[in-house]
């Protein structure tokens, strides 16, 4: 592996997004989810050194850019968090959007970009504005009830957004910055216990992200306010990309939100994304529009000789 690795640093709504831009592992030339799996087998140490202490933090996302499989395609990028890898991340790609107009590899106007979960296009409306069409999303399960041992019964929406999530209205939780310990508590209980009770998405796949949505303590003109727990056991800082793409998708099949409606969705430090969903040859497909900032270009130095340079 190489010794240094550059990288470009930049948050979207509060939420970071650290992208490998030069020096990361040669994963081939094959889809971006065959990339995935040999940078998860031979590589994983990268991601733990470049998002994990004393580098990171544990609520850091990274993304490895990557040439596409093909060239009409503005880039290939694999996601990844403190815990793993990342299907798709809609915060992420807000990120990677701006990280690549810096770069001066883009133009603004219209990009697609190859994702371990299918091609995902976006636009760029201006230095740090983006508006990314997800991929198709929907709920699979409504109502979804769990018996949970420390809370009781728990019901919630099991749904795609380019993640698995299990949305919860009823949890009679105050969504605030200085309630986080209660729900990250909360959230990760219910994902335990998903777990414990073999609930999951299609094909067995981990509900991996726990969302708690409300209409209250709102600001901005938001329609809604959340809290996502991440895999890793974070928090978003960001009103979570695929998070609102399933929220999308069941306010749409539950008739709450018409094609094109805008969505005002903000997360639970109070940045917004705002998100529509339309249908695309048949499928509820959402739009996420977000805002991204450049915070630090790095040169990250793997010392032979520091034992934690792959992360605690």
């Amino acid at each position: 592996m190489n010794n240094k690795i550059k990288t470009i640093d930049s948050h979207t709504g509060g939420e970071p997004t650290r992208v490998i831009v030069e020096g990361g592992p040669e994963l081939g030339t094959g889809s971006m989810r065959q990339r995935l799996n040999i940078f998860e087998k031979e590589f994983d140490q990268i991601r733990s050194g470049l998002v994990n202490e004393p580098r990171g933090s544990s609520f850091m996302v990274g993304a490895l850019l990557c040439e596409p499989v093909d060239k009409k395609h503005a880039a290939g990028v694999i996601f990844f968090n403190n815990a793993g890898f990342i299907g798709m991340c809609g915060h992420g790609l807000i990120g990677l959007a701006v990280t690549l107009f810096y770069q001066n590899k883009i133009a603004l106007g219209n990009h697609t970009v190859e994702t371990p979960v299918g091609v995902v296009s976006f636009e760029l409306l201006s230095a740090n504005k983006v508006r990314i069409q997800n991929v198709p999303s929907y709920r699979l399960i409504k109502e979804q009830s769990i018996s949970v041992k420390e809370l009781g019964k728990i019901t919630g929406d099991i749904a795609w957004g380019g993640n698995w999530f299990f949305l919860i209205k009823e949890h009679g939780l105050e969504i605030t910055l200085e309630n986080t310990e209660q729900l990250l508590n909360y959230t990760k209980t219910v994902k335990q216990a998903l777990a414990d009770n073999n609930i999951t998405g299609i094909n067995g796949e981990e509900i991996d992200h726990i969302e708690l949505f409300c209409n209250k303590n709102t600001t901005n003109n938001a329609d809604s306010r959340n809290f996502v727990l991440c895999p890793g056991n974070e928090y978003d800082r960001s009103p979570c990309g695929t998070g609102t793409s399933a929220k999308l998708a069941c306010l749409f099949e539950d008739g709450h939100l018409k094609e094109g409606k805008i969505w005002r969705q903000q997360s639970v430090v109070g940045s917004i994304f705002e998100g529509t969903i339309e249908l695309v040859d048949g499928k509820q497909t959402p739009s996420i529009t977000g805002n991204a900032f450049i915070t630090l270009e790095s040169d990250v130095i793997f010392d032979e000789d520091d034992c934690y340079r792959f992360g605690l």
